[in-house]
């Protein structure tokens, strides 16, 4: 309850971010979900009832909230939790020590549609996730992207921004942004963190990437 209030401090000096409820249990963290739809929900993993893994897959495989962005609240150690949040759909990740100005940054990031991907701990987890993950198997999903879709998608998969990609490619930032969602949409992917993760396992990328 002390790291929910503390948290709830902090969002609700901003002007921008309005924390619209609060959750005790997983429960009711996915029945404020379908009734409030929040732009982003901060998970933790382990909650009572239902654990923040189950009702992650419960807030990401409900159509009705495809706007719901879910952030996993995790440790810096890695949990098994975790990779099961990232199929499941999670955004991305924040360590429950994270300083004030990370924190707002990464809702403000999953709140635009972006993930969590280039802070150190989720980039870790990630290729952690990578290493664990069944062995790569392309198959013929990647066969809609054309090349220049495929680097974008590699790109995407290293933990680049928009930014950063359009200046690996030397175009502008919003020709980078309609790449990527042209991506998304043509592999029919929920954000940038699950397309990080089809990207590991067609064998797109492999772990060792991100360094």
């Amino acid at each position: 309850m002390l790291v929910r209030a503390g948290f709830k401090s902090i969002l609700s000096d901003e002007e921008d971010i309005e924390v619209v409820g609060e959750a005790a249990t997983g429960a009711q963290a996915v029945e404020l979900a379908e009734r409030l739809r929040p732009d982003v929900v901060l998970m933790d993993v382990r909650m009572p009832e239902l654990d923040g893994l189950a009702a992650t897959e419960r807030i990401a495989g409900d159509p009705r909230l495809a706007g719901v962005r879910v952030v996993i609240l995790t440790t810096f150690d890695i949990d098994d939790y975790v990779y099961g949040a990232l199929r499941a759909g999670a955004s991305g990740f924040l360590v429950k020590d994270t300083e004030p100005l990370e924190l707002l940054h990464g809702i403000r990031v999953c709140a635009r549609g972006d993930a969590l991907i280039a802070p150190t701990v989720t980039r870790r987890l990630i290729a952690d996730f990578a290493t664990r993950a069944r062995q790569p198997d392309p198959g013929p999903r990647l066969n809609v992207l054309t090349e220049r879709e495929r680097e974008v998608m590699r790109l995407v998969g290293e933990g680049l921004t928009n930014d950063e990609i359009a200046a690996r490619l030397v175009v502008s930032p919003a020709t980078a942004k309609t790449h990527v969602s042209r991506v998304m949409t043509k592999l029919a992917v929920r954000d940038r963190a699950q397309l990080v993760i089809l990207a590991y396992e067609t064998g797109l990328i492999t772990p060792g990437w991100l360094g």
